[in-house]
């Protein structure tokens, strides 16, 4: 092995080996236990071919980790792999945007964490990741890397210090999240698919018939296993919460943001305050009951699910909190409550528009199940009153280099972003747009893959006002130069 060129932890196989066990097991109980006594070719090859499988799965973990290697320079990572067609990658660490670091159950096995480390493109190498490293490399790697894009000798670095704490997560929140969430209400379709399942391999149809019989005559007893039941959904609530929201700490330094949660599986999450892009602010109806919010920081990692949670900032704190926490760590970034509502003609125009759900149900109704056409006028009922409340929760304003959009009705989003982070603006107006005087306005903004965000129904003098403010950011950048 060269010098500097390291392998990844020999625990990774092992990690790897559990990974494909768990996503394999079912097909081994369906196959060999299940289906044990079963001489049907299908589940012969199904055999077979799960055997081969495992083993094929088994050699290519193993020639993986001998054939995988990485070196870590002080401005630089090389990445060498393939089996047998070799690789490799170089990546600056001035290309770098933030990093997620997550440990599973089995990480703290052996005492081991992961990395990755994600460059701000598109495609399957956005990211570079480490996924079974120690600590210490971790914190090596990290090291290096703030020394670099800081512009600081890399002994004099810490990631950990002189961070500012603004929340940590207490008993209380996540008793609060737990209900928010509505996590507790998770047992009872649990049991139902359990009761299911049971009842295709035994015959507890009429046992469970004879059962509700007797307890709908003694109600009282029905009562204590209603009451047992939720109870129980609520104490399995709870952890299934803490174990996600635990430990949930938000801090930050001069120059990057730190999350960090979880209790079984721990995952940090850092980003550059000069990568965020946008901001978002969601609320859903019960949030925007109970006065909790959701603030999404928006940067050029990928914005899938899994990403969004991650660079969440704690999804059920109460608003002014959340936004007193987000203005602290981004002065830039300040959420106005008072914005400007469209005039009328824009609901009028909002509820002539194609109503294609209630014509598809109208249609498989009438082919599939005319007695049931009446539920057509209840999905056309529901997408009026949609539209009517996305009206009303539609509103937008913007203040020097500021935009602010807020839309939605039963869940309300609030985007925030600032001209020199908006990548496009693009105007659109329909046929029937264009009747009304209105037009579309689409914010595009850099991330992966990009974050478009829609303002639909802005009246076309302002539209033009916009597209003007935005080529402001063009020519005052040909100023400058």
């Amino acid at each position: 092995m060269k010098d500097g060129r390291k392998r990844y932890h020999p625990a990774l196989i092992a990690v790897e080996l559990l990974s494909f066990i768990k996503n394999s097991i079912g097909f081994y109980l369906f196959l060999f236990i299940l289906k044990a006594s079963s001489t049907s070719n299908w589940v012969i090859w199904g055999r077979y071919i799960l055997i081969i499988a495992s083993v094929f799965t088994v050699f290519s973990i193993i020639l993986k980790w001998m054939t995988t290697r990485y070196e870590i320079t002080s401005d630089t990572v090389y990445l060498f792999e393939g089996i047998f067609i070799k690789k490799q990658r170089t990546v600056a660490f001035n290309r770098i945007h933030n990093h997620t670091s997550k440990t599973t159950f089995v990480h703290r096995w052996f005492k081991l964490t992961s990395l990755e480390l994600d460059t701000g493109t598109t495609g399957d190498h956005s990211t570079i990741d480490f996924p079974v490293i120690t600590i210490e490399e971790r914190k090596r790697i990290l090291s290096k890397l703030d020394a670099k894009q800081n512009g600081e000798k890399e002994e004099k670095m810490n990631p950990v210090d002189e961070r500012t704490v603004h929340f940590q997560s207490t008993k209380k929140d996540l008793m609060k999240a737990s209900f928010t969430s509505l996590s507790f209400l998770a047992i009872f379709p649990l049991l139902s698919a359990i009761y299911f399942n049971l009842a295709d391999f035994f015959q507890i149809e009429e046992t469970a018939e004879s059962a509700l019989d007797y307890l709908f005559i003694h109600w009282w007893i029905l009562i204590i296993l209603f009451i047992f039941a939720l109870a129980l959904s609520i104490i399995i609530g709870f952890i299934k919460t803490s174990m996600k929201y635990g430990n949930y700490v938000i801090s930050d330094n001069h120059e990057q943001i730190f999350i960090e949660k979880g209790i079984g599986n721990f995952t940090s999450f850092s980003i550059p305050k000069n990568r965020v892009q946008a901001v978002i602010v969601e609320q859903t109806i019960l949030k925007r009951i109970l006065g909790l919010a959701s603030i999404k920081l928006i940067s050029t990692k990928s914005f899938e699910e899994k990403d969004q949670e991650t660079s969440s900032l704690y999804p059920f704190m109460p608003k002014h909190e959340a936004y007193e926490i987000l203005h602290k760590m981004l002065p830039n970034y300040v959420i106005e409550e008072h914005m400007e509502r469209f005039p009328m003609k824009v609901l009028w125009l909002k509820l002539l528009r194609p109503y294609y759900l209630t014509i598809l149900a109208l249609i498989g109704l009438y082919l599939f199940k005319k007695e049931w056409l009446w539920f057509s006028a209840i999905i056309f009922t529901l997408s009026i009153s949609l539209r009517v409340l996305d009206y009303l929760f539609t509103s937008y304003i913007r203040h020097g280099n500021t935009v602010q959009i807020r839309k939605g009705g039963l869940t309300n989003s609030t985007f925030v972003t600032h001209r020199e982070q908006i990548q496009q603006i693009t105007i659109k107006h329909s046929w029937l747009q264009r009747r009304f005087g209105v037009a579309t306005l689409l914010f595009s903004n850099k991330a992966n893959p990009l974050y478009e965000s829609e303002l639909y129904g802005v009246p076309k003098e302002e539209a033009t006002t916009f597209y003007n403010w935005y080529y402001k950011k063009s020519f005052n950048k040909g100023q400058t130069r």
